[in-house]
């Protein structure tokens, strides 16, 4: 942790500038549309702003440590498995089209509202609001592991900090702040990324046509999680509102032709940035790819990859405040004011803090989020359905009990057909989805 110390000043001083210059630019929010639907002067977002949106705050620092981490256990294979549940904005892109043009829904909770009552969309934003705490202390945690050991006062000091200066720029211009600083955080992304290949690729002894074809495609390395996030992808994203937010905001077409461009970019810059857990395997590093590759090639990454946690993480964080703000204030619809929006992104930024002092596990962040959720699947893919309330509830209730499952490890062995890593996260999302659409076509029958 030494060759850490020795950056520390350089790394807090990107933290602190970046945010400052964040909170300049960001534009100030006076009302309600640009509060919380971002518009800005009365435009909505263009198709290239609401891409890039999307990709970058889907690449957050969880996210990109995840994909390096399994490039180190995997290889290639890991970087390709992780990038598994970047279909998740295909499958919202074209869903949400169809709510919008042929339901005529403004918002999911419209939609849920409308279609299975009050109570159905009490139990999903619990279910969400799980997913925005989650979103706040599993990426900033990563950004304090790069100025301390877990439990330091640097590592806690780094997380205070940064969370506090993302709060700040988000609290001034809310949703508009967020994909203001999204475009600014993607062009950084994209050239830091660039850097970062550059420099690994270019290292005395590294064979990047192995690099490019490392792994075994086999479920047992890798593609357990690979299928698992391809299962979980159809109901994953509904439970995101930092991406179906973004869903809602601009015309319908640009809104489905931006899901499906930031599929495709998404999972490519996941699938390049795990080469960095690769050349990690390569070189026999252990512990946090990311990190050790850093701190096998120099001060210099090490800062570069210290950025891109940083606005990728921040990226996250200012898109989670403005969600979960707008979930309260006008899905709820508990007071459709700009200052109660503020308040409670001061909320979530305390209560999603929390975890950071109980040693809460990073992936699971993910996979046991995106389990207990896929009770959603048949919700909003058979959408058309004439389907009564119990339908909903049965099929939630059933998500539920399976993320229960892989949480404690009940499930039984014998219908786990895999082996490896990931294999029980797989076989868990594969017989609960079969479940949930079950238990929610049987009072569609018996109503016939």
């Amino acid at each position: 942790m030494d060759f850490l110390k020795e950056t520390s000043t350089l790394q807090w001083l990107l933290i602190i500038a970046s945010s400052v210059i964040f909170f300049i630019l960001a534009p100030y929010a006076k009302d309600v549309e640009t509060f919380f639907k971002a518009q800005h002067r009365g435009k909505k977002p263009s198709m290239i702003m609401l891409t890039g949106s999307l990709i970058i705050s889907w690449i957050f620092a969880k996210s990109i440590t995840n994909a390096a981490n399994l490039g180190l256990a995997f290889g290639l294979v890991g970087g390709v498995a992780y990038a598994g549940y970047y279909l998740s904005f295909a499958v919202a892109g074209i869903v949400i089209y169809q709510l919008r043009v042929q339901g005529g829904f403004e918002s999911i909770h419209h939609f849920l509202s409308s279609k299975f009552g009050k109570s159905a969309v009490n139990v999903f934003s619990i279910l969400i609001s799980f997913r925005l705490f989650n979103e706040v202390w599993s990426n900033t945690m990563v950004i304090g592991t790069y100025f301390g050991d877990i439990g330091t006062t640097a590592y806690y000091a780094a997380i205070i900090v940064f969370t506090l200066l993302t709060l700040a720029y988000t609290l001034k211009g809310g949703l508009s702040s967020s994909i203001f600083t999204d475009a600014i955080q993607m062009v950084l992304f994209s050239i830091l990324l660039v850097i970062i290949l550059g420099v690994i690729f270019t290292e005395p002894d590294v064979q990047v046509g192995e690099m490019f074809t490392s792994g075994i495609w086999s479920m047992e390395l890798g593609l357990n999680l690979f299928f698992a996030a391809i299962l979980q992808s159809f109901s994953y994203p509904f439970h995101d509102p930092v991406l179906t937010d973004r869903g809602f905001i601009s015309n319908p077409r640009i809104t489905r032709k931006s899901f499906l461009w930031a599929a495709l970019l998404g999972a490519i810059c996941i699938v390049l940035f795990s080469m960095v857990g690769v050349y990690a395997q390569q070189a026999g590093l252990e512990g946090q790819a990311a990190v050790e590759v850093a701190k096998k090639l120099g001060v210099v990454l090490l800062l570069i990859i210290n950025f891109i946690m940083i606005t990728s993480a921040a990226s996250t964080l200012d898109s989670t405040f403005s969600s979960f703000s707008k979930m309260l204030t006008i899905d709820l619809n508990l007071s459709k004011t700009v200052s109660f929006g503020r308040i409670m992104m001061v909320v979530v930024a305390v209560l999603g803090t929390i975890p950071v002092f109980l040693d809460a596990e990073i992936l699971s962040a993910t996979t046991i989020s995106g389990t207990m959720v896929i009770g959603l699947t048949p919700v909003f893919l058979l959408w058309k359905m004439d389907a009564p309330k119990i339908s909903y509830f049965l099929s939630v209730i059933a998500g539920l009990v399976f993320g229960v499952l892989l949480i404690f490890e009940l499930f039984p062995e014998q219908l786990i057909h895999t082996s490896g890593k990931y294999s029980l996260l797989l076989w868990i999302n594969f017989y609960g989805i079969i479940i949930s659409f079950i238990l929610f076509l049987i009072p569609i029958w018996f109503k016939k």
